[in-house]
């Protein structure tokens, strides 16, 4: 559940406390500054996948 709101609110943070620091969180932190909606997108794919 708190994973699903991270996801909503703070995509880079959701996918740190899954994955770490790495590719991922970069590319996470990346979409989320460019737009936050595929911030969320990648963070649900990222999160729902592993």
């Amino acid at each position: 559940m708190l994973t699903i709101i991270l996801n909503i609110l703070l995509p880079p943070l959701a996918v740190f406390m899954k994955h770490g620091l790495g590719v991922t969180f970069l590319i996470s932190l990346l979409l989320t500054i460019l737009g936050w909606l595929p911030g969320v997108i990648h963070a649900f794919i990222v999160n729902g996948t592993r």
